[in-house]
């Protein structure tokens, strides 16, 4: 098989390596070394293989919906059940998103020139704004989570969640390929920018995976397809912001706008007119 060939992400050998790829980058899980792939630990390739975000995302949650459903199997209060599923969430990615989201939210916040905000956002240390952030996010996605499992049961819960994986991570590429990056330096420039096949197939496949999700354990269609436009109105939100504050894109902003997605799409399946 041809290296072009390899790289073409219809193959089926380049398109699974692309998968593990997003895998590797965007969690902690041990994904092990497979024999087909030419460069296991490779950067991933955002301009092609970003397309397999939403199934990447959907596994990356299945950890976490494991947790929320064995939790809620034993009969404990769902605000518990919530708080310790979001702690397994972020131990299967590092707290990837949320590290993003408090960077963010520290340079835009605490910063007043495009090159502070930058050099802030590039500290490790986390300030009052990225703090007020991360707490904002955390209880804002348990409190949405208690409610759907009070509301729905678990199995819709764990659905959401899966949901939440596939759809929001593949709607934070929005900054990402609107965007230029802000900096030259970073992981951004080197992995480019995703192509508008990458995203409009991203799409396509996190809305299906999500209304199949939906019908299988029972959430609204309407609130799903409201869910996918609020996720990415919340992403199209942060590019617009983060055009303003620094003038392009980076890595942290990604971050940052997929935790507003997940906020959005929670509040679209819990809204009552919805249902």
């Amino acid at each position: 098989m041809t290296d072009a060939r390899r790289e073409d992400s219809s193959d089926p050998a380049s398109a699974a390596e692309h998968l593990l790829r997003c895998l590797r980058f965007y969690s902690r899980l041990p994904v092990p070394a497979f024999g087909f792939e030419r460069a296991p630990h490779a950067m991933l390739d955002f301009r092609r293989g970003a397309r397999w975000l939403p199934l990447a995302g959907a596994l990356i949650a299945l950890p976490a919906a494991l947790v929320l459903a064995a939790l809620a199997a034993a009969g404990l209060p769902a605000s518990f059940v919530a708080a310790l599923t979001l702690a397994a969430s972020m131990l299967t990615t590092g707290a990837f998103h949320e590290d993003g989201l408090a960077d963010t939210a520290d340079g835009f916040g605490g910063g007043r020139t495009r090159e502070r905000k930058l050099e802030i956002m590039r500290d490790s240390r986390i300030g009052t704004f990225g703090g007020a952030a991360l707490v904002v996010s955390i209880l804002a996605r348990a409190a949405a989570l208690a409610a759907l499992l009070d509301r729905s049961g678990a199995l819709a819960a764990a659905g959401a969640l899966i949901m939440l994986g596939a759809v929001a991570r593949t709607a934070a590429l929005a900054p990402l390929a609107l965007l230029d990056p802000a900096r030259t330096d970073g992981a951004m420039w080197a992995a480019m920018k995703p192509s508008p096949a990458t995203l409009a197939i991203g799409f396509v496949l996190s809305a299906a995976i999500s209304l199949g999700l939906a019908q299988l354990v029972g959430l609204s269609a309407t609130a799903t397809l409201v869910a996918l436009l609020a996720a990415l109105a919340a992403s199209l939100a942060m590019t617009q912001i983060a055009r303003r504050q620094i003038g392009g894109a980076t890595g942290d902003v990604a971050g940052a706008a997929e935790q507003l997605a997940e906020i959005a799409m929670l509040a679209a399946l819990l809204a009552p007119a919805l249902q």
